[in-house]
């Protein structure tokens, strides 16, 4: 009799407490790393933190809306990577989404900057957009705004195309173009300029700014990317009411001689833009 309680206490208690022990450490484990994942979906969906992140994203050198199902076509490492960090994250917004692309768009303004992302040919990217117009779109409504973008690309994406250009893609009240030849893509401005001024939605004329610059982009599936194509953007964004600013890279390629040039000079330079970057204003004579 004691030989068996001797075995109860010494065999059989000693195993039920160490599974006992081990089945609740690994509960313990199975919760906390529950809390943790819960803790980062949380983390990841903050919508706080992703603005935040896209901020940072828009004062980063490079593309900021590299990402886009345009920008992730091409056969190099970043495109790779930016359709790897898409398919990981899904369609879903998100702070992870957000900070991998944003070190693509970094990894690619670094390729860019030091000669490993910039493509064969010489484009001339434009870009354009409406003066006001979300001003005016707050109180016109969504059947006149979209009466509106219909007139408007109309007006201004035949020009490009009767020149042999490509309306790469619209972008809101905007639109980026892509154009071989530096004289039919300014011509081709002009020309959207007048036909825009001849539109009109109900008592409201739309006035558009332009930026046009020369350089040799990444092409990347259906879009372009890096430097040239944030130059040209940056001084669409500066531009005034119907004024079209060119690089000083496009100029050399025009006749100065049939246009009314003029050279602008800001205190701060264009973020994303080479530090000589020269722009100049230019019109019709």
């Amino acid at each position: 009799m004691a030989d068996e309680r001797a075995d109860g206490q010494d065999g059989v208690a000693p195993v039920e407490s160490a599974e006992t022990d081990h089945g609740g450490r690994a509960a313990r484990f199975r919760a906390a790393l529950t809390r943790a994942g819960r803790q980062a979906r949380d983390l990841d969906r903050s919508e706080g933190l992703r603005t935040a992140v896209q901020r940072v994203r828009r004062v980063l050198p490079g593309d900021a809306h590299f990402g886009d199902p345009l920008s992730l076509g091409g056969a190099r490492h970043a495109e790779f990577a930016g359709r790897a960090v898409v398919g990981l994250t899904g369609d879903r917004p998100g702070v992870t989404r957000e900070v991998g692309l944003g070190g693509l768009q970094l990894w690619q303004s670094v390729l860019e900057r030091f000669g490993g992302g910039v493509g064969e040919r010489e484009v001339v990217l434009v870009f354009t957009d409406l003066v006001d117009f979300s001003r005016w779109a707050l109180h016109a409504g969504d059947d006149e705004v979209q009466r509106a973008m219909r007139a408007v690309s109309e007006a201004w994406e035949k020009p490009v195309t009767d020149r042999g250009g490509t309306v790469v893609k619209r972008l809101g009240d905007g639109m980026m173009a892509a154009l071989a030849d530096p004289t039919a893509a300014l011509e081709a401005v002009f020309a959207a300029r007048t036909r825009l001024a001849e539109v009109e939605i109900g008592d409201w004329t739309p006035r558009m700014r332009a930026g046009l610059h020369l350089g040799r982009p990444r092409r990347v599936g259906g879009d372009y990317l890096g430097v040239a194509v944030n130059t040209a953007a940056r001084l669409g964004e500066r531009a005034a009411q119907d004024e079209i600013l060119v690089s000083g890279e496009l100029l050399a390629r025009l006749d100065e001689s049939s246009l009314r040039v003029r050279r602008k000079r800001w205190h701060t330079r264009l973020k994303g833009t080479p530090d000589d970057l020269q722009i100049f204003s230019v019109d019709r004579p």
